[in-house]
This record gives C-alpha cells, sequence and structure tokens, in this order.
C-alpha cells in the first residue's frame, strides 16, 4: 500500500481530536477514522488558556505536552482499529490547539509539543502550519480551502463549501476563476459555550435546544453590529472576538443575563446569529453559487441546517456526506493533505484566501 498520511484536528468548539488516515495517490481516499472527547481537565485548561492568566507560558507548555500525548493516544487507537502499521504512515499533519490568533499583530499560537509527538508515534510530525502564511502577511487562516478546491471542485456546478467548527468558514469554488474564502463568524462556539454554561451540555444536540426558544431580534441585532461582519476577506477571526463575555455584555452586562431572557431564548438567538453570519456572507461573496455542502459539527445540528435552507432560498443545502465524504473528517483530512503538500515542498495556502503576499510552503517538519 502507498505511504498513509494522518490527519489531527482539534477546533475552536473544544470538543476534542479528529483522527484520520488517508492516502492522496490519485483519488484522496479516508482509510480510517476516530474521534476522542477532550478529557474536562484538559478542556478546561485549554479554555482558560484563550485569555491571560497566571503563570500561562508553564501551562501553555505543559498543555502542550498534554495535547501531544492525547494526539499520540488517538493515533495508536486509530491505527490499531483499522490495522495499520505506523512505519507505513509518511507524517502526522498536526494542527494543534489555537489558544490565540493574532494575525494582525504578526502571530498566531497553535499548542502542540510536536517534538514530543514525534517521539511518541514514532511518525514524522508536521505541525505549526498558518505561521509561514502570516509571515507572508495573510491571515494564516483559513487553510482548508485548498483541499476542498483539490477534493470537491467541480467544473459544472458553482459550489460553495461551509465549515461550521466552533468558527464558521466559508470556500467560493466556482466553475472557473478563483478560489475565495475566508471565516465569515461564530459557528458552533457560543452555542457550545451557552448550553454548557445552562445545562452542562457540551452541544445543543441537533440543535432542539435552540429550536425550543424564541429568537430575541434585538439581541441579534446587536450582535450582528459586530465590525467583523462588515470586514471584506480576506479575515479570520477566533474566541478572542466571538466569546460569551461579548454575548453577555450585550445582554446588559458582564455578570449575565442581567435582561431576565429566557435562556432557550438566548440559544435560539445565537443560532440564528450564526445562520444569518452564514448567509449573509455567501450572497455578499458567493454570487452565482448553486449548491452549498455543509461539513463540521454544524452539519449535525438539524436546526442551524434547516435554518440555512431558509436563508439561503437560491441554493441547495446539504452536507459533503453528498460528495462521498463525512462531514466530521473534512477538517482532519485537509491537514493529512496539507502533511503531504509540505513533504513534498509544494504551497499549501491560496493567497486569494488568506491575503499573503504569495504561495507558501507551510509547517514545520519534526523528523523521526
Amino acid at each position: 500500500m502507498s505511504k498513509y498520511f494522518i490527519g489531527l484536528m482539534s477546533g475552536t468548539s473544544l470538543d476534542g481530536i479528529d483522527a484520520v488516515a488517508a492516502t492522496f495517490d490519485g483519488s484522496p481516499r479516508l482509510l480510517a477514522s476516530r474521534f476522542a472527547p477532550f478529557g474536562p481537565a484538559l478542556r478546561n485548561e485549554l479554555l482558560a488558556l484563550q485569555t491571560p492568566g497566571d503563570n500561562e507560558i508553564h501551562r501553555a507548555a505543559m498543555a502542550g505536552n498534554d495535547l501531544a500525548c492525547a494526539y499520540a493516544a488517538v493515533i495508536r487507537a486509530l491505527l490499531t482499529e483499522a490495522g495499520l502499521n505506523a512505519k507505513d504512515a509518511a507524517a502526522i499533519g498536526c494542527h494543534g490547539q489555537t489558544v490565540r490568533h493574532q494575525p494582525q499583530s504578526g502571530y498566531t499560537t497553535q499548542l502542540v509539543n510536536a517534538a514530543l509527538l514525534t517521539e511518541l508515534t514514532g511518525i514524522t510530525t508536521i505541525a505549526d502550519f498558518r505561521s509561514r502564511d502570516i509571515a507572508a502577511g495573510g491571515q494564516g487562516a483559513p487553510l482548508v480551502p485548498a483541499f476542498h478546491q483539490r477534493l470537491f471542485h467541480a467544473a459544472h456546478e458553482h459550489r460553495v463549501i461551509i465549515n461550521i467548527g466552533g468558527i464558521a468558514n466559508i470556500t467560493n469554488l466556482p466553475c472557473v476563476g478563483a478560489v475565495t474564502g475566508f471565516d465569515c463568524g461564530p459557528g458552533n462556539a457560543l452555542m457550545d459555550g451557552w448550553i454548557h454554561e445552562n445545562q452542562g451540555a457540551r452541544y445543543d444536540a441537533n440543535g432542539a435546544w435552540a429550536a425550543s426558544g424564541t429568537v430575541l431580534d434585538d439581541l441579534c441585532n446587536q450582535l450582528f453590529l459586530n465590525d467583523f461582519f462588515r470586514l471584506p476577506p480576506p479575515k479570520s477571526t477566533g474566541r478572542e472576538t466571538f466569546n460569551l463575555a461579548w454575548v453577555k455584555q450585550a445582554l446588559n452586562g458582564d455578570k449575565g443575563n442581567a435582561a431576565g431572557n429566557a435562556a432557550e431564548d438566548v440559544q435560539a438567538t445565537l443560532l440564528e446569529l450564526t445562520a444569518h453570519s452564514i448567509a449573509d456572507a455567501v450572497q455578499r461573496y458567493c454570487a452565482g453559487a448553486q449548491v452549498a455542502f455543509v461539513c463540521g459539527g454544524g452539519a449535525h445540528n438539524g436546526a442551524l441546517m434547516a435554518r440555512l435552507t431558509v436563508l439561503l432560498p437560491a441554493l441547495r443545502v446539504t452536507i459533503t456526506s453528498a460528495l462521498g465524504l463525512d462531514p466530521d473528517w473534512v477538517e482532519a483530512m485537509a491537514f493529512a493533505w496539507l502533511a503531504r503538500e509540505t513533504l513534498d515542498g509544494r504551497e499549501g495556502n491560496l493567497p486569494e484566501v488568506t491575503g499573503a503576499c504569495g504561495p507558501r510552503v507551510l509547517g514545520a517538519i519534526y523528523p523521526a
């Protein structure tokens, strides 16, 4: 069998680790996939590191070590379950865990001890994919549109790929012409945070809790006034902009829901904000699109999918399974593919997407 690549993704939603094994000789092929949730202690620490705190340099380093151990464990389970041998793996493409994303200041930080991951697995690891693009004047994100182009572009159909993780991003795939893409605003992060705080759940299964509430139009309009929504692409964002503290401030004070709105109504409003900001971005920047394919955790939120269908009446809205790849594994597979591009010395970014001054080979290599 051809050498295969491993892709690891743990995103802004902080739910856990997506891991895949894939080959890219000819048509990309998913060989195996596995998800491992973060333990409460690691998840809480990663969430706490999103904002400045005491002794955070040491804590971030220790979290990077813990992440390497967690990544290694899920890789071992993935390979055992699939009957794959580690010596046949060409490389691991590891996104790491974003705790700061400040392209306007010239840096981004994705935690992982990549050297330790190589030692634990015996497999070459490629990490820190975003920094080279930022050094070249880009946003460093999103990087997955290059993979979307490779896998999903069609000469007969103008497609849009909507990735709804913690943050939502869009890839515009016209039949001819340049591929474009950008972060368009919150995905699941606000909804996940609100239901966790109010009900202790990690996410709103199928959007059922949001569907039980009523959208608070004034709150939704106020949140949509955030300057990010009116920035032209290229642009990227994260928890620095879209977080519960920002929502609570809009709810009349930083102590929480001082206005006394029902918690399920706030959840309904956060879902509406996600759906509305995605639809607005598609309509502004993807003129002529015929079909929207959704991937990421948001593809499983029935209420969100239904709302996107209503807000994008000119498009058929479906999920990437219709194109042969389960929506849960698109991002992890993208980083497996980016690892291959790096090893082969090929550029992995799209300057039209990130705003970099040119294409660049991405990532730092930690050889086995």
